[in-house]
């Protein structure tokens, strides 16, 4: 059974964090925010949306990003997320076949001399054996 994440309304969340309801609509017009609904159509904030707004916050308090710098830092951190973790799936692709790669000796006889060979190490086997 999946329990259902907390959720805050936008009271609750404006009170928290010391803003005007208004402030959190804002936010939420430009794309910032995206929390959820309720039935009746009332915001719902999950805890990764106030560590979300915290960011904005920080961003716009304490730094002085207005809200156009802010998207932009969001998409960026987005995009650079979205690349960690593509950069740990390869890494463990190569983790999980390291042995074949290593092990990469000559291409099967009657194979085209055009192959490349994966690895740099492999590459260089090749030429001091040849």
């Amino acid at each position: 059974m999946s329990r259902k994440p907390k959720t805050y309304t936008i009271s609750a969340v404006a009170d928290q964090y010391g803003i005007h309801p208004q402030t959190l609509r804002l936010y939420e017009r430009e794309g910032l925010l995206k929390p959820s609904r309720s039935e009746g159509n009332t915001r719902l904030y999950t805890d990764p949306d106030l560590e979300r707004l915290e960011l904005i916050l920080s961003l716009t308090r304490d730094l002085g990003v207005n809200l156009a710098g802010v998207e932009i830092i969001l998409n960026m951190r987005e995009k650079m997320d979205a690349m960690q973790h593509e950069f740990e799936r390869f890494f463990q692709y190569l983790q999980s076949h390291a042995e074949e790669l290593t092990n990469f000796d000559a291409p099967p006889e009657g194979s085209s001399d055009a192959l490349v060979p994966l690895t740099r190490a492999a590459a260089l086997r090749r030429r001091t054996r040849g």
